[in-house]
């Protein structure tokens, strides 16, 4: 069994905000798989199906961001999930605006919401997704994160979430060395030439 979890704030005031790109590819994954995510269980907005023959959980927990761990942890230990059948999907504003980033394992960078995943399952060897929304441009980070995007950013950041929610269906059926090949292409290239092959 996989679990899905994107991770995102509850409430009309946060959709389609910066900070929502776990909801909302995991809205994107029950809409490509017809997958319903309209129980409460475990404090999140959980689905259940089947993604290239596996049964999987979609989940949005409804915490808010920087508790997201709690709802993530009580899942998994219901569930007995192992690490590696955990997949977090996250914004992060230190990719470029629609790059998407995946990796088998890490720490939380400054991400307040996968912060409480690891502090809650007291392990991060389990693959997660990030979606890029560019920098703040010396905005304050906390409004740029619940903030909106401009038509132009929408066009792009719909694309990426596209291609998490197919990453995932990658990742499930062929492995997350495939999915990081596959969809870990868009690079700032000034920044691989001075920190090497990040």
């Amino acid at each position: 069994m996989y679990v899905i979890a994107g991770l995102g704030n509850p409430g009309k005031k946060y959709e389609n905000t910066r900070h929502n790109m776990g909801f909302r590819v995991v809205d994107a994954i029950a809409a490509n798989n017809n997958i319903n995510v309209n129980k409460i269980k475990h404090k999140a907005l959980v689905g259940d199906g089947r993604i290239a023959g596996q049964k999987v959980l979609l989940v949005k927990p409804q915490t808010f961001m920087n508790l997201s761990g709690e709802s993530l942890r009580e899942i998994v230990n219901y569930y007995d999930v192992e690490p590696e059948n955990i997949i977090v999907i996250y914004d992060d504003f230190d990719t470029d605006l629609g790059a998407l980033r995946i990796r088998k394992k890490g720490s939380a960078g400054s991400h307040n919401g996968m912060k409480s995943v690891i502090n809650e399952l007291q392990f991060q060897n389990f693959p997660r997704i990030r979606v890029g929304i560019g920098d703040s441009n010396n905005k304050d980070w906390v409004n740029f994160v619940i903030g909106r995007m401009n038509s132009s950013e929408e066009k792009i950041v719909n694309e990426a979430i596209d291609n998490a929610a197919h990453a995932v269906e990658v990742i499930i059926a062929d492995g997350v060395d495939r999915a990081m090949n596959q969809f870990n292409v868009k690079k700032e290239k000034k920044k691989n030439v001075e920190e090497g092959n990040d």
